[in-house]
């Protein structure tokens, strides 16, 4: 099917509220979870929406690293790293690129700094698992991926949601905004070759943000 809007939808059916951060709450389970649609014309019990309970909690207002949460319930996607780093496939905004950080698919902040996650509890689901190859891995190894590397270690994932320029882009950008040392100028030097336009233009500028850093050398 075709997109829809599953948060309103949910809401609407009882599932939980929208917080201040414009994901659905449910108290039981937080934020931290998928929403699933089944479409029917059964003639089913009609549930009715629940109360807001974010009160006057803006932890995810003041979390956000870019400012995208602009106010209560109020999203700038244009400025959210999930949009950055997954949706957007051109180059990132120069001025955002410092804010990003190390994250180089999404980006949590404002749900883990919500109360009502703290009753969120981890899936026993081992599709979901964290595979190992993804916990804290070095960047440079990141940026070392050729395409073929790329699509085989993201295989069933969902960062297979950007391409290897995406990739290659964000990773970059974390370099950039790492420690400067001579194995990340290394790495990021290689990938000047790099045939993508947007790949190269992502990769000077960490080498640049790099020799204002302070050396680790």
């Amino acid at each position: 099917s075709a997109p829809v809007m599953e948060k309103p939808l949910a809401s609407h059916a009882g599932l939980g509220w929208i917080g201040k951060h414009t994901n659905l709450i449910n108290k039981s389970a937080g934020s931290f979870f998928f929403i699933g649609e089944l479409y029917t014309d059964l003639p089913l019990p009609v549930d009715g929406p629940v109360t807001d309970h974010c009160g006057e909690c803006s932890r995810c207002i003041t979390a956000c690293p870019t400012g995208a949460i602009v106010g209560p319930y109020q999203l700038d996607a244009r400025r959210c790293i999930s949009y950055l780093t997954i949706e957007l496939k051109d180059s990132i905004p120069i001025e955002l690129r410092a804010l990003i950080g190390n994250r180089i698919f999404g980006c949590d902040d404002c749900q883990l700094v919500c109360p009502w996650n703290r009753f969120s509890e981890a899936t026993e689901e081992t599709g979901f698992a964290l595979d190992p190859q993804f916990a804290a891995p070095p960047l440079v190894s990141l940026l070392a991926w050729n395409e073929d590397q790329f699509l085989r270690n993201t295989a069933g994932t969902a960062l297979r949601r950007i391409t290897h320029e995406q990739w290659l882009r964000n990773v970059a950008v974390a370099l950039g905004n790492g420690p400067r040392d001579k194995v990340a100028v290394s790495a990021l030097t290689e990938r000047l070759a790099h045939p993508s336009a947007m790949v190269r233009e992502h990769v000077v500028w960490a080498l640049a943000q790099l020799q204002g850093t302070h050396s680790a050398d």
